[in-house]
């Protein structure tokens, strides 16, 4: 196998330089000392090809994240990734198929009219890992603090073991997608390709520390919020405070905006949505006793409710005109639109927790609430039915160290877990 190295100077982007790699090699410490093996929670649940390559190279599956975790890239940058994703598809006799942006994979394996596609995100965020792992990321500036490493290495080791089966009943598409860190997301990206096309039902997981491995959330409805971003910009003629009645208070009509518009949504917007508005930056002005020219704005407005979204953007528009023009300031706002919620319908959440069950049982299957972030699996929905859940990463013990912080870490045996649940979702969703 061969796999590119890390390129310092830009974080996250890798140059092109070829590097051995083996499986083993990940598995050893800087000190040669040889870590625990992962255990198997599904070990015996069957299919017999299923069991027979995870207990064969469950070894690589832990090898291939932890080398990914090790060598993060940033959205559209994830060309060693998507090297090391086609390398190791072609060594099981799969015909992969890179993106046309460069990165990003889509591989199909079996044949027939029917197909089921799964989904795993692969580039990293920009933030310095704080982890001390062994095997901690080596390129300053970015961190695959969000799980993409594991998704990206359980579809790996999916591809893998269907690739061992003697015989599938329909195609199983693998989506290796390149950009969910960003907005509006690198799924746009593999539609656009066609990555869709024939695809009858399509299921993800993502990450949860808030779960302890070996349990799987699952909700019908809506999983995720849609996010959008907000950005006003203020202008006025300037002048001295001494005199604001000569001028266009921009600060003043700033403050406006701050207060006044997430209670104004609050008031024109069905409150069961779960809609909420929050600033995260403001900038204006330098001198105490000087009205400033110029004012920036921006936040992001999220949304539970898949038809209050589509609302929001003429809403926000009108509203900023009623509250800013009696102030005399020029302002712009520029809406930019994000992602939206991801819904899971009945029929497909139904297929995932039969899944589920098949892959570790009744008592694998838990209830998980909305979360108010954005996941841009939701543009997939738009297109096709499907199902998304939340993988238990917490060990049991300690800390449960949240998603996007340097200090992410997860319990690795939910790599096999992973594999179980996602082989098992196709299997059902195509019998």
């Amino acid at each position: 196998m061969t796999v590119l190295d890390s390129r310092p100077e830009v974080p996250g982007d890798h140059g092109g330089r070829p590097t051995s790699f083996e499986a083993s090699d990940a598995l050893i410490t800087a000190d040669g000392v040889s870590m625990a093996p992962v255990t198997d929670l599904g070990a015996g649940r069957g299919p017999f090809w299923l069991d027979e390559w995870l207990a064969r190279g469950g070894t690589d599956l832990v090898a291939w994240r932890r080398h990914i975790h090790a060598h993060p890239e940033l959205a559209r940058h994830e060309f060693a990734t998507t090297e090391l994703i086609t390398d190791i598809l072609r060594s099981a006799g799969l015909t992969p198929e890179i993106l046309p942006g460069g990165t990003g994979v889509v591989c199909d394996v079996g044949s027939g009219d029917r197909c089921v596609a799964l989904r795993a995100d692969i580039d990293a965020l920009p933030l310095t890992e704080a982890t001390g792992l062994p095997y901690s990321s080596t390129v300053e500036g970015a961190a695959h603090a969000c799980g993409h490493d594991a998704h990206t290495a359980i579809l790996l080791g999916v591809a893998k073991a269907l690739a061992s089966a003697p015989e599938l009943p329909g195609r199983v598409r693998l989506i290796f997608q390149p950009a969910e860190e960003v907005m509006p997301g690198g799924a746009l990206d593999v539609i656009t390709a066609g990555g869709l096309d024939g695809v009858d039902r399509i299921f993800g997981l993502h990450c949860d520390p808030r779960l302890q491995v070996g349990k799987i959330g699952t909700r019908v409805g809506a999983l995720t919020s849609a996010a959008d971003l907000i950005e006003l910009r203020l202008t006025s003629p300037g002048g001295h405070t001494s005199r604001p009645h000569l001028t266009a208070d921009l600060v003043h009509a700033l403050g406006v905006a701050i207060t006044s518009l997430p209670s104004l949504l609050s008031r024109r917007v069905d409150p069961r949505s779960g809609t909420v508005l929050v600033w995260g930056a403001v900038h204006a002005g330098q001198a105490a006793n000087a009205v400033p020219e110029e004012g920036v704005l921006r936040g992001t407005l999220r949304t539970a409710d898949h038809e209050v979204w589509k609302s929001l953007e003429p809403l926000v528009a009108s509203s900023v005109e009623s509250l800013l023009t009696p102030y005399g300031v020029g302002f712009e706002l520029d809406y930019r639109r994000g992602v939206p919620p991801v819904v899971g319908d009945v029929d497909s959440t139904s297929l995932l927790r039969a899944g589920i069950e098949a892959a570790l049982g009744d008592d694998a299957v838990t209830g998980t609430e909305q979360s108010s972030g954005g996941e841009d699996f939701a543009w997939y929905l738009e297109h096709v039915p499907g199902a998304f859940c939340r993988l238990g990463v917490w060990s049991g013990e300690g800390d449960q160290r949240d998603l996007h912080r340097p200090t992410f870490e997860l319990d690795e045996r939910a790599l096999h877990v992973g594999v179980r649940v996602l082989v098992h979702t196709a299997l059902a969703a195509l019998a």
